[in-house]
Order: C-alpha cells, then sequence, then structure tokens
C-alpha cells in the first residue's frame, strides 16, 4: 500500500476508523472487532483512527 507523510510519520492513505469498535455507536462486538483489526493490518492499513470525539 502507498504511504503518505503526516508530519514526521509515513502511513497508508486510508486510515481505519475504530470508533465502531468501541462504545461509540452501542455495544461493540469484540471477536469481529478483533478480526476487522487483523484483516485491516494484514492488507497494509497502519493508520488507525482511535481519537475519541
Amino acid at each position: 500500500m502507498d504511504k503518505r507523510r503526516i508530519g514526521s510519520l509515513q502511513v497508508s492513505p486510508i486510515g481505519l476508523g475504530c470508533m465502531s469498535m468501541s462504545h461509540g455507536y452501542g455495544p461493540a462486538d469484540e471477536a469481529t472487532s478483533i478480526k476487522l483489526l487483523n484483516e485491516a493490518l494484514d492488507v497494509g492499513y497502519d493508520f488507525l483512527d482511535t481519537a475519541t470525539m
């Protein structure tokens, strides 16, 4: 996957928003969240948006 610079970091151009894997939209399914994170990492994602609102 291509990389983009954000400050001093090189990250994938498409990030994964992780709010749905927490309390953001109601209860999250831990097994589904873990599977999604592993699949995203496997295909090259390295920009995970974990910021709070």
